[in-house]
C-alpha cells in the first residue's frame, strides 16, 4: 500500500489531504503539534493580543477518519520550528512503514506576526516564519527523497499561497497579511520548481498547489477580526481532491514543477460533486 505523510493534519487543509488520499488507497502519515483535542497553545495572528483556545480539531480525529476509510493511520507529532522532531517524525515513518510515496508540505507557523505590520513585528517572529514555511519543508524534503530517490518515484506537493506571487489588497489586519507570511510564502513557492528540474530524471515530482481562499477551521475561529469572512471560503475538499489527483494520475507527470491553482483547477475537472466555486 502507498504510504503519504502530511504536515499540518490535524484540520482543515491538511486534515482534507490526508482524507482525500486515503480515499485514493493511501495509508496516511499525519504530522502535527496537536494530538488530542483540547489542547490549548497561541495561535493569535497578531502581537496585540493573545489566544489560546484550542482550536477544533486533532490528530487523533483526523487517524479515526482514515481509518473509517479502510486504511491505516499514524499520528506523529511534528513542530516545524524543532528540526529535531522533523527528523524524528519522518524516521517513525519509515521505521513503521518503510517508505513514504508522498510528502505534502502543507503545515506552516501559527502565531503572531503573521497578521501585523512590517514596523511592528519583531524580526524574530519574522525569523519564525522563515523557519516553519520555508526551511522546515525543505529539512522534510531532504528527509524523505533518498529513499523516493531508490525507487525511481515519489511526490512531494507544497501547499503554497497567492500571498507567495502577489501583494496584499490591503494592510496587514485590514484584509491584508504581514511581512513574513508574504516573504516566506514566496520562498516556498520557489522549492518545487527547483527539485523538478533537478529530480525529474530519477522519478521525482513536485507541484505548488495554490488553495485559494478556504473555509477552514481556524479561518472561521481566527480571521475574522482581520477582515476575512470564512463563509466566503471554498470547502477545504477541494485542495484534498486536487492533491489527491496529482497524487494519482498518469497525467500529473505532465504538469512536473508548474503551479496548480486548486479552485480552478478542481472546477475545470469536477473533482469535487456539487461544488462549482
Amino acid at each position: 500500500m502507498p504510504v503519504a505523510f502530511v504536515t499540518g493534519a490535524s484540520r482543515g487543509i491538511g486534515k482534507s489531504c490526508a482524507l482525500h488520499l486515503a480515499d485514493a488507497g493511501f495509508d496516511v502519515a499525519l504530522g502535527a503539534r496537536t494530538l488530542v483535542e483540547g489542547e490549548a497553545r497561541e495561535h493569535s495572528s497578531t502581537v496585540q493580543r493573545s489566544d489560546m483556545r484550542p482550536l477544533p480539531g486533532s490528530l487523533a480525529t483526523t487517524a479515526a477518519l482514515v481509518v473509517e476509510r479502510g486504511r491505516r493511520a499514524l499520528p506523529v507529532f511534528l513542530d516545524l520550528l524543532d528540526r529535531a522532531s522533523l527528523a524524528t517524525a519522518v524516521t517513525t515513518v519509515l521505521e513503521q512503514w518503510g517508505a513514504i510515496d508522498v510528502l505534502v508540505n502543507n503545515g506552516r507557523y501559527i502565531g503572531p506576526g503573521h497578521m501585523d505590520r512590517f514596523l511592528d513585528t519583531p524580526i524574530e517572529l519574522l525569523d519564525k516564519q522563515l523557519e516553519a514555511n520555508v526551511v522546515a519543508p525543505m529539512v522534510l524534503a531532504q528527509l524523505v527523497l533518498p529513499q523516493m530517490i531508490d525507487r525511481g518515484e515519489g511526490t512531494i506537493v507544497n501547499i503554497t499561497s497567492a500571498a507567495g506571487y502577489g501583494d496584499p489588497p490591503a494592510p496587514a489586519g485590514d484584509g491584508g497579511w504581514g511581512m513574513g507570511y508574504g516573504v516566506s510564502k514566496g520562498g516556498f513557492h520557489r522549492i518545487a520548481g527547483v527539485l523538478a528540474v533537478e529530480l525529474a530524471e530519477q522519478g521525482i515530482c513536485a507541484y505548488n498547489v495554490q488553495p485559494g481562499f478556504v473555509a477552514t477551521e481556524r479561518m472561521a475561529m481566527d480571521m475574522g477580526a482581520f477582515g476575512f469572512d470564512a463563509s466566503q471560503g471554498a470547502p477545504p475538499d477541494v485542495v484534498g481532491a486536487v492533491v489527491a489527483w496529482l497524487a494519482t494520475e498518469p497525467e500529473a507527470d505532465t504538469m512536473n514543477g508548474t503551479n496548480v491553482e486548486a479552485q480552478d483547477f478542481c472546477r475545470e475537472r469536477g473533482l469535487v460533486p456539487g461544488w462549482g466555486g
